[in-house]
This record gives structure tokens, C-alpha cells and sequence, in this order.
């Protein structure tokens, strides 16, 4: 079994209670079914769906949860057509649906997927890099195909980067001089040249690491599926059902923070607590990254969730 710690795992299971009540329970960020492994383990009631777009993830949590064969099912697609399940014959709606978001230690450990900045390798960053993929565009099509205006927009608005301007400048810069970024070492080298040492200095963390995120989040178009899959799981909840959102940076705790606060506005539910919860000093001793996770939970209403005219119209709001 492939060793994976998951983060707040005991937070988790918590929000789940009473256990004995759990049932149908999915999983939209599978990876390597951690998660999924103590909610099965903990709730004997629970039937687990786990969404995931990574072959070699699905790969592995099928092995990892094989001890619960019967109780779960893989399905290897993208989170944002979540809202498919409602369309199951006998489909009463789902007690739980989980989301941890971000990228996972595996795809960062595995340099040839091209997620590292700490790690040589091709600037991929596909979740899924399979011919029949909708995410054929790589990282290194952004970077050598993009404008510096483009550019720009897609370090600042995905990754928040002060210095998005001057590492996109540099990067066109480059590509003009004939000198096309092939790989993640090309990409780090470059933005350690644009950026003056004592700027590098006061990030507080290494150089690249919020245009890597940036890369990812636009190369894999993650905050509109994140946003049509938090749509698609209130649709798939049962009455009183819970979504528990986990995120690691601003901009995906942002999207799920204004989404609970639309839903409550209109009558379908609460959040509950009503801030996020955060990991324990001594997990974030033992586990480092879950030192930034933010985990936001919402309780459906024990009438409006899943059906009617409130779910739809929640479904329909304008972004």
C-alpha cells in the first residue's frame, strides 16, 4: 500500500458523524484514497464514489482501498461533471461529497509530470495526459505560445504573483531570442534570472512556486470545473446532506467561501461552523502541508437540497 497521510483526517471524519447514518459518500478528489480509506474504515454504512482524472491515481487508490472491495467505485473523469450522478436510476442523493483540492504529493514527487519546480522534468502539468484527454494543452503551449499580456493575467489572477508582468516579459523575451522553455529546470532557471536577488529574498518561499500554481490551475482549467463541480454537488446531496471543501491557497478558499455564502443567501443550507477549520499545531508538526489547508463545510437543507426550484436556481446563478 502506498503510504499517503490525508490531511485533517480526523476533522473529517468528525463533520461525517453520526457515522451509522453515513451512506453514499463521494469523493471528488480521490487521489490515492486516503480519505476515502478512513470513511470507509470508520462508517460501516458508506458506499464510496471517487472521482479522479489521473490514470496512475486511480490505479493506486483501487489498490489501496481493494481490503473494502464491494463498497467503492473509481470513476475517471473530471470532478466537474459531478452533477451526472443525480442522473442514476434510483439515485437518492449522496450523504457527503468531499473535495481536497490542489495537486497531490505523488504527481509533485513524479518530475516527468512536469508539477515540480523542485524537480527536472517537461512542462506537462496535465492531471491527465491520456490521448483522449480534454486537457491537451501542456504548460510549455502557455508558456511559448502566450502573449505578455497573457501571460501576465494567468500568473496574476491563478497564482497571485506580485511579479507577473516582469517573469512574463522576460519569458516572451526569451521565446523572441530564439530560446524556447522546454522543461521546469528552463522555466525555474529563467525566473531566478528576471527576478533581483533581494526580491527573491522576500518571498518567503521559493521563486517559481506561485507561477507553477498558476501554470496548473490554467493548463488544467480548475476554477471553472471547481466552480461547476461545487454547483454539481449540491444537486447530487440528499436532504441534510454535507459538502466538505478542503483548499490549500486563497484563491480556491475564496471561490468556496462566496459559493457557501450564495447558497445560504438563498435559502438551501449553512455553513457549519460558520469559519473554516484549520489543522492542529501537531499535525502540521508531522505534516507539513497541511499547514495552509482551510476545510469549510456545509450542511444542506433537510428540504431544499438536491431538487426544486432553490437547488436549480443556485445551479443557474451568474458568475
Amino acid at each position: 500500500m502506498k503510504e499517503h497521510v490525508p490531511v485533517m483526517v480526523n476533522e473529517v471524519l468528525e463533520a461525517l458523524r453520526p457515522w451509522e447514518e453515513v451512506g453514499t459518500v463521494v469523493d471528488a478528489t480521490l487521489g490515492l484514497g486516503g480519505h476515502s480509506g478512513y470513511i470507509l474504515g470508520n462508517c460501516a454504512n458508506a458506499y464510496v464514489i471517487g472521482f479522479d482524472q489521473d490514470p496512475f491515481a486511480r490505479e493506486v487508490a483501487g489498490t489501496n482501498l481493494s481490503r473494502y472491495s464491494g463498497r467503492f467505485e473509481v470513476i475517471a473523469d473530471n470532478f466537474r461533471h459531478i452533477e451526472k450522478l443525480a442522473e442514476r436510476p434510483g439515485w437518492t442523493g449522496a450523504s457527503a461529497v468531499l473535495f481536497d483540492l490542489g495537486v497531490s504529493n505523488m504527481q509533485i514527487t513524479e518530475p516527468e509530470r512536469g508539477f515540480s519546480f523542485q524537480g527536472s522534468g517537461p512542462l506537462d502539468m496535465r492531471m491527465d495526459a491520456s490521448e483522449e484527454t480534454n486537457s491537451r494543452m501542456t504548460a510549455k503551449d502557455i508558456l511559448n505560445g502566450s502573449s505578455v499580456k497573457e501571460l501576465t493575467e494567468i500568473f496574476r489572477k491563478y497564482g497571485e504573483e506580485e511579479h507577473a508582468y516582469r517573469i512574463a516579459l522576460g519569458i516572451v523575451r526569451k521565446r523572441e531570442a530564439g530560446e524556447l522553455l522546454e522543461t521546469t529546470d528552463d522555466l525555474v532557471r529563467l525566473i531566478r534570472e528576471v527576478l533581483p536577488a533581494p526580491v527573491q529574498r522576500k518571498m518567503g518561499g521559493h521563486p517559481a512556486r506561485k507561477v507553477f500554481q498558476a501554470l496548473r490551475i490554467a493548463v488544467n482549467d480548475e476554477i471553472n470545473a471547481l466552480e461547476e463541480a461545487l454547483d454539481g454537488a449540491l444537486k447530487v446531496l440528499k436532504p441534510g446532506g454535507k459538502i466538505l471543501a478542503m483548499s490549500y491557497h486563497s484563491l480556491e478558499d475564496r471561490m468556496v467561501k462566496t459559493k457557501f455564502r450564495e447558497w445560504e443567501e438563498q435559502g438551501v443550507g449553512r455553513s457549519s461552523p460558520r469559519k473554516a477549520i484549520t489543522p492542529s499545531e501537531e499535525e502540521i508538526e508531522s505534516n507539513n502541508k497541511s499547514r495552509s489547508a482551510k476545510l469549510r463545510i456545509f450542511v444542506s437543507d433537510k428540504e431544499t437540497s438536491g431538487k426544486g426550484d432553490k437547488a436549480d436556481a443556485i445551479h443557474r446563478m451568474p458568475t
